[in-house]
């Protein structure tokens, strides 16, 4: 009898549980999951499962942790890499969030809500602080997850407060100061804890077409710097931190690290690091998650030789990924 036996029985047990619960049509096994990211590589899930609602949320982390199936949360397909093997148990990829006003100048925002989603809610209630994340691909979880950046600010600048699931306890609402927030960081990425919803703090009486005028600005830069037309994960590498000592007439930008080690263009199957920016690598077709994963491998070495600087990832890597195309 295979070891993987017992896994297979967890994952089975629990796609007929939930099911029951959802709906057989909604449980999927061996589900393609490189149509939902936006880098359109990767292999499928054991078992996957979209969430419509907080409570379907909860129901779904609860069985997961009953049955022992490992759970992966998947949002809106950026920042990711998803193995050419896939993603082993469960993944849950939330749908449908929606934001509302639960207090002057704060709303609660569902993890499952798209950031441009929560953008667009809040120029057409007048709340100003988020029209220029406009463009910002991946949804409210993935976006505290990561906490995301944009034009030298982090998302974490505007949120009060969180409320997260946690093994055995119910949904709690914890205050951002203890979110363990950094660039490119929270506490989420190392505690297991799953996101529900964001409190976000704006600013009432904003003008709707003044706050739609710096969200159309802030689209139009990225169309001018980044190559959305391609598919990719968003940028590869986090930019160096104040600590680091850079090279002189070199920018603080992982772009321009890259850009300057002589690396855009640079191909290992179908993927290239772009000509348009530096820190992004795109899919031209047929490019497979080991081919992604050898190309950044070769910009973080040729960047240390170069100038002594080692590039962390800002892209999340999911599933077990094969590492020995690394070194290419």
């Amino acid at each position: 009898m295979s070891s993987l036996d017992p896994a297979r029985e967890r994952i089975r047990a629990l796609q007929h549980d939930l099911a029951a619960r959802l709906g057989e049509q909604r449980v999927v096994p061996d589900a393609p999951l490189a149509p939902l990211t936006t880098f359109r590589v990767g292999g499928p899930a054991d078992l996957l499962v979209e969430p419509t609602s907080g409570d379907e949320l909860t129901l779904i982390l609860e069985h997961s942790t009953m049955l022992g199936v490992p759970v992966t949360m998947l949002g809106g397909g950026s920042n990711v890499l998803i193995s050419d093997a896939g993603v082993r148990g469960l993944v849950v990829r939330p749908r449908g969030g929606r934001a509302v006003e639960i207090a002057p100048g704060h709303v609660r925002a569902d993890a499952a809500l798209t950031i441009n989603g929560l953008v667009r809610w809040t120029i057409s209630h007048g709340l100003a602080g988020l029209e220029a994340w406009a463009g910002t691909p991946g949804t409210v979880g993935g976006g505290v997850y990561g906490n995301a950046h944009w034009g030298g600010h982090l998302l974490s600048e505007r949120i009060h407060s969180v409320w997260l699931w946690s093994s055995g306890e119910s949904v709690a609402e914890i205050a951002a100061s203890d979110m363990a927030f950094g660039y490119d960081a929270s506490r989420l990425q190392t505690s297991r804890e799953v996101l529900v919803a964001a409190r976000f703090v704006l600013d009432p009486g904003g003008e709707p077409e003044a706050l739609r005028a710096t969200a159309r600005a802030s689209l139009a830069y990225r169309k001018r710097t980044q190559p959305l037309d391609t598919p990719s994960a968003g940028c590869i590498f986090q930019n160096p931190s104040p600590d680091v000592s850079m090279p002189p007439g070199i920018p603080r930008s992982a772009g321009a690290l890259v850009d300057r080690a002589g690396l855009k263009g640079a191909r290992i199957g179908g993927a290239v690091v772009s000509p348009t920016h530096g820190n992004f690598i795109v899919n031209t077709g047929g490019a497979t998650a080991a081919d992604i994963l050898a190309l950044v491998e070769r910009c973080r070495r040729t960047v240390r030789e170069q100038f002594g600087v080692d590039l962390l990832d800002e892209i999340v890597l999911l599933g077990e990924h094969d590492r020995t195309a690394i070194g290419q």
